[in-house]
């Protein structure tokens, strides 16, 4: 018997509360103020879980969405143009109060759906039920925290700038139609991270679900069509190189946001006829790097690398991805590293205290036995006993030493629940791999000596946009500004950051003398101007 042999169970065995009920086929999408019924194609939703039957193991399937085509897409975008209409339709019209009650409906009701919506994430892509919960929560934090941010960004706009006899306000003003699509691995946080700015910015939107945590945003759909203009919220379906080259290449999208691989942005970039008009919002690829020095305090090392590293099986942007440790320390390192690996339980994603669950990639198994047997051709090991074991989706951790330049561990994003782990000499080694990477995310340092961390500081500033010291790799507080260097990510996200990424400073000025003083007195008095405007927000 293999360490995961016992990890699925009977459909009986699984706890009531976590059923979803009937299977959840989707058969309407939401375009043009409308939740429009399809009666074409449907793609199968199956859970990464798989269920013990008398046939063997099956992989439970939780409902169908819409396969929708390019001409359905097409009528989505033009229903965003119209929506938008050069920015005079009703929605980036409106004052910033009157989208802000609007948002603030649409997550009222959201709220309403929070169990249905986290037991879906947990069923569609294996992250344990608590863990969706929290993800449910902070996208709802995250709302209002935009809400929040809009607020005092409007309020310090408010306010009229005299400047060499030139009087001007200056105010966001939003970009026109985003074509937002967000991840598997937080199908709904980061998601939001991206729409919600989009939308409350004056933006109307093209959403396309990612293809593994689709179903989970159909329970929303009808806030969307409630809470905010006809055409504003749109919903696409179907297959990303079916449906999205020709969104594209009509030239209409303004903003691409996209959380995913460098090379998919890069393609569809160049679909754009006019590359200058289109803003990119991009989250992508990185392979974050912990360095542990002689220093360090191993404890502190291998709790936050085990944190890093497999919170989620690894399947974050975040995650630790490689690990350098000082050569004095790394036999030490590698063996407190595997019993905390090993301390670690897995199971199915509804157990409680749960930190290991199967993986909602169908090829992802083999790609990590690929990674691993190529590292073992190449003269490394699997340091942790049962590491890298695989039954059907789930794939214990694998902690993998010594890693060199001849393996795919080295330098590809394995976004899975392999550790790899090298030694090194001098601090210039693991430098230089950051300064030779093709991405440029984030790196945690992991030591107690001042003179070190600060010679550790300085170079990798320059190479990665978050230094974390004694820490993990990770994305918050959402207040902090995230984005990446090289081909990690294309602007920043951040509370605010979002806002400004999804709006420009638009500015109305005149002449300081009597006669425009009155008429821009006169416009902000009788307020005639939704722009020019003195009102505070609350």
């Amino acid at each position: 018997m293999t360490l995961t042999d016992s990890i699925f169970v009977e459909e009986s065995q699984i706890p009531s509360e976590f059923l979803l009920g009937e299977e959840i086929n989707q058969q309407e999408y939401l375009s043009n103020g409308e939740m429009k019924p399809w009666t074409g194609a449907s793609h199968p939703v199956l859970s990464p879980v798989y269920i013990k039957t008398a046939a063997g193991l099956e992989r439970k399937k939780i409902g169908s969405y819409p396969v929708c085509t390019e001409q359905e897409a097409m009528e989505a975008l033009d229903a965003a143009v119209v929506a938008y209409d050069n920015g005079r339709g009703e929605w980036p019209s409106m004052s910033i109060q009157e989208r802000i009650d609007c948002v603030e409906q649409f997550t009222r009701r959201m709220i309403d759906k929070r169990d249905e919506v986290a037991k879906l994430i947990m069923w569609e892509i294996g992250k344990t039920y608590a863990d969706s919960l929290k993800e449910f929560d902070r996208t709802v934090e995250y709302i209002y925290a935009t809400i929040d941010a809009l607020k005092d960004l409007d309020r310090q706009s408010s306010r009229f700038e005299i400047v060499q006899g030139i009087i001007a306000q200056i105010r966001r003003s939003p970009l026109g139609v985003v074509l937002c699509m967000g991840p598997f691995n937080y199908p709904l946080n980061e998601t939001f991270t991206t729409l919600i700015p989009a939308l409350i910015m004056g933006n109307t939107i093209l959403f396309k679900p990612p293809k593994h945590g689709t179903l989970l945003h159909y329970p929303l759909l009808e806030a969307f069509k409630d809470c905010f203009p006809k055409g504003v919220v749109n919903t696409i379906y179907g297959r990303g190189h079916a449906i999205v080259p020709a969104l594209m290449q009509s030239g209409k999208i303004n903003v691409l946001t996209l959380i995913g691989s460098s090379k998919v942005a890069n393609e569809l970039k160049k679909l754009h006829p006019k590359v200058n008009r289109l803003r990119a919002v991009l989250g992508l690829d990185a392979k974050n790097a912990a360095i542990i020095t002689a220093n360090a305090d191993l404890k502190v090392a291998v709790e936050e690398t085990v944190l890093g590293a497999l919170s989620f099986n690894g399947q974050r942007c975040t995650a630790i991805k490689i690990v350098f440790v000082h050569q004095d320390v790394v036999d030490e390192f590698l063996e407190l590293l595997s019993a905390a690996v090993a301390k670690l339980k897995f199971g199915m994603p509804w157990e409680k205290g749960v930190s290991l669950t199967p993986l909602p990639e169908p090829h992802k198994p083999a790609y990590l036995k690929e990674c691993i047997d190529e590292a073992i051709a190449h003269g490394a090991r699997v340091v942790n006993e049962g590491g890298g074991q695989i039954e059907e989706s789930f794939v214990y951790p694998a902690i993998v030493y010594p890693v060199n330049e001849k393996m795919k561990l080295y330098r590809e994003e394995q976004f899975g629940p392999i550790i790899p782990v090298l030694a090194f000499q001098d601090l210039e080694e693991p430098i230089q791999y950051l300064i030779e990477a093709t991405h440029g995310q984030q790196v945690s340092l992991f030591s107690n000596d001042t003179d070190e961390i600060s010679s550790l500081i300085d170079p990798l500033v320059n190479q990665v946009n978050r230094v974390n010291i004694n820490c993990q790799c990770q994305r918050g507080p959402d207040v902090f500004p995230f984005g990446g260097r090289k081909d990690s990510a294309e602007g920043t996200l951040s509370v605010v950051d979002a806002l400004r990424s999804f709006s420009i400073r638009s500015t109305v000025a005149t002449k300081m003398n009597e006669r425009n003083k009155k008429l821009v007195n006169e416009i902000v008095s009788e307020n005639n101007s939704a722009f020019l405007s003195t009102k505070f927000i609350f």
